[in-house]
């Protein structure tokens, strides 16, 4: 980090408390101004790791090396409070991916990444308080195959329909595990869809080339969440 953007950080910061926040990219919504507004008293610590999978989380081997970077992060934050939201990656492609190169039941891949994913949750959970924001759902359309991410993904079989449909599985799977632990679970799943099953039209990015949600929709969308479930953060 260059010396302005820490001082810019360090005075943001300043006088506030921290909640840590680790994810993939889609973390990067609480970076958004939205919460700044909302929660001013607060300074999102976004760990937020590109291409974050839950699948690689216990793999020594993973290109993101995301577990260690995350427990890294969270030795070094004073936060009381820690945010999770990852999983997109998976249901968009690493399942998909892995049972088709292992020749395995997907919901082997599934119950995997869900393992995976819980343990960390439970980790985090024995010392701070966790809110764990479901996942989000695919925006990336049957045959698309332009764009960094959607040319990557392309050699999956899986439509977006059926991407759509492991989501809501795994994200029920995950709440059904955070309500047995105690662990606060955020569902978006309602207020994502649309009447077809589908991502809402407000949430798809503007970018044709941009796999994420719309930043200032999903940040309100994830703010109207909190309130509406009395989130204390």
């Amino acid at each position: 980090m260059r010396p302005r953007e820490a001082f810019m950080r360090w005075k943001k910061r300043r006088g506030r408390r921290d909640v840590l926040v680790l994810g993939d990219s889609h973390a990067g919504v609480f970076n958004h101004a939205l919460f700044d507004t909302r929660y001013g008293d607060i300074f999102f610590d976004v760990a937020a790791i590109s291409a974050a999978t839950v699948s690689g989380l216990r793999n020594p081997n993973s290109k993101t090396q995301a577990l260690p970077l995350f427990r890294k992060a969270a030795r070094k934050s004073r936060a009381k409070t820690v945010i999770t939201l990852m999983g997109e990656v998976d249901v968009g492609f690493v399942i998909w991916y892995r049972a088709e190169k292992y020749g395995v039941p997907v919901a082997e891949m599934e119950r995997q990444a869900l393992d995976s994913y819980q343990k960390l949750l439970l980790e985090i959970a024995a010392t701070r308080k966790v809110i764990c924001v479901s996942t989000p759902y695919p925006t990336i359309g049957d045959g698309q195959d332009w764009g960094e991410v959607a040319n990557a993904r392309k050699e999956v079989k899986a439509s977006r329909a059926e991407r759509t449909v492991l989501t809501r599985h795994f994200n029920a799977e995950m709440e059904a595990f955070c309500a047995a632990h105690g662990i606060a679970y955020i569902s978006l799943d309602a207020a994502s869809l649309d009447g077809q099953g589908l991502v809402r039209g407000e949430l798809i990015n503007s970018d044709p080339l941009d796999h994420h949600y719309d930043a200032p929709a999903y940040a309100q969308m994830i703010i109207d969440a909190f309130e509406s479930r009395g989130v204390t953060l």
